[in-house]
């Protein structure tokens, strides 16, 4: 557009990485956990991280739950048959620390109210 890159901010990239609710068919009463790389420096260090945090997840889950539950919801998150929110917290937060970004990544959730 002819105006200078170094004037405009991209905004935060949210990863919809664990599906629950309606949209997964599990026990989960949130529909989504996201994360969001808010210490990222650029917005293509926060696409790096958001896929790094993804796949180290599907890694976390495999292990823990076996292959079966890395099917994804229909909104691209992984689908694990977690029993409730905590768990679903747990598995993404050992993800989160697994792939080095603990300092950079912030989890979002759609608590999706009317699945309580």
């Amino acid at each position: 557009s002819g105006k200078p890159a170094d004037k405009f901010v991209m905004p935060v990239p949210s990863f919809n990485v664990i599906n629950g609710g309606s949209h997964a068919g599990n026990r989960l009463a949130c529909q989504e956990f996201m994360i969001l790389p808010t210490g990222a420096a650029s917005f293509k260090e926060a696409m790096q991280i958001g896929a790094e945090v993804y796949h180290t997840l599907k890694g976390v889950i495999k292990k823990k739950y076996g292959q079966d539950a890395c099917n994804v919801g229909d909104e691209g998150g992984f689908a694990p048959s977690v029993q409730d929110n905590n768990e679903a917290l747990d598995v993404l937060m050992q993800a989160i620390e697994q792939s080095g970004h603990k300092d950079k990544v912030r989890i979002g959730t759609d608590v999706a109210a009317s699945e309580f």
